[in-house]
């Protein structure tokens, strides 16, 4: 289980100094290769703004996959943190975000696996988004990839 405290934590830590479509391509290109050593049937999808940078779809995944990161995205858009944050948010305060955040779940989905791309001192540029597993495990998939790519980036 990840607390929010948690959640709030990555969201901090995991920040760019810049962000590239060439970024957007090695991260792509980074969590496509975790998912293929897995064999998990993931798609895969960065955006900056709404230009869509990167999309990738595993074998074992559907269009479904698709819709699912079209609405975890929109999310991370509108809140400005993590699908999976946002759905915690409203789990703490004893409701959930279908119930409570009277948005159309048919758009939103405040499920784990899409996550902002946020430039230090700028803010959030775009999205990372997984969709293929629970959602705990697309959230830790997303978040480790970042984690691997932020320090993989740094100079020295």
């Amino acid at each position: 289980m990840t607390t929010t405290a948690e959640l709030v934590e990555q969201e901090l830590r995991l920040q760019f100094t810049r962000f590239t479509n060439e970024d957007a391509w090695r991260l792509g290109c980074l969590l496509v290769e975790l998912a293929r050593e897995r064999e998990l049937p993931v798609t895969v999808d960065i955006r900056r703004g709404e230009q869509q940078l990167f999309h990738f779809a595993m074998p074992g995944t559907s269009a479904d996959n698709d819709a699912w990161i079209e609405r975890k995205t929109r999310v991370v858009r509108r809140y400005g943190s993590s699908s999976y944050l946002v759905g915690q948010r409203f789990r703490d305060a004893g409701g959930t975000f279908e119930e409570k955040s009277r948005l159309d779940p048919d758009r939103y989905a405040a499920h784990g696996g899409a996550f902002p791309i946020v430039v230090a001192h700028v803010g959030p540029v775009g999205t990372v988004a997984i969709s293929g597993l629970p959602q705990l495990d697309d959230h830790k998939l997303v978040v480790e990839g970042l984690e691997r790519y932020l320090e993989a980036d740094l100079p020295g």
